[in-house]
C-alpha cells in the first residue's frame, strides 16, 4: 500500500480470523448513495422518455436498464468492492436477479398507475418511488447475499 492508497478493509480480527472485508453498515451506507445517483439516471430517463410519448411500460423499462447499469457498475466497485472478480457465474446472476427486479420493477410501476385515481397529479412519480424503493430493496439484499457474497 502506497501512501495515497486508502487503508483496506480487510484487517485481521481480534481473533486472527480475517475481517469482513466490508461490514453491512458501510456496504449499506454505500449501496444508498449510488442508488440515489442511479435513480437519479432512472427518474430522468423515465419523465424524459414519458415526455417524448413512450408508453408507460417502455419508459419505465428502459429508464430501469439505464438506472440499473449504472447502480450495478458502481456497487461492484465500490459497495462490494468485487472489481475485476466473479466471472461468468457472477454475471449470471446478475442478469438472473436483474431480469426478475425489471419485471417487478415495471409490474409494480404498472400496478400503481393502475390503483391510483386518474387525476392523481404526478401518479407517475408516486408509481415510480414505489417500483424504484420494492426494486431497490430486492436488489440490495440479493447483491450482497447472492451476486456479491464474499
Amino acid at each position: 500500500m502506497t501512501a495515497t492508497e486508502p487503508p483496506r478493509a480487510e484487517s485481521p480480527a481480534p481473533d486472527g480470523a480475517a475481517a469482513p472485508r466490508n461490514g453491512l453498515v458501510r456496504q449499506l451506507g454505500s449501496f444508498v448513495v449510488i442508488g440515489a445517483l442511479a435513480a437519479v439516471v432512472d427518474f430522468g430517463f423515465y419523465h424524459l422518455l414519458l415526455n417524448l410519448g413512450l408508453w408507460v411500460p417502455v419508459s419505465k423499462g428502459i429508464s430501469f436498464i439505464l438506472g440499473t447499469t449504472t447502480a450495478y457498475l458502481l456497487n461492484k466497485r465500490f459497495t462490494f468492492d468485487s472489481a475485476g472478480t466473479g466471472g461468468k457465474g457472477r454475471f449470471a446472476g446478475f442478469v438472473a436477479l436483474y431480469a426478475t427486479t425489471f419485471a417487478v420493477n415495471v409490474g409494480v410501476n404498472s400496478l400503481v398507475l393502475s390503483l391510483l385515481p386518474e387525476t392523481l397529479p404526478h401518479a407517475e412519480s408516486l408509481a415510480w418511488l414505489v417500483a424504484q424503493g420494492t426494486a431497490t430493496a430486492i436488489n440490495f439484499v440479493m447483491l450482497r447475499t447472492v451476486v456479491f457474497k464474499a
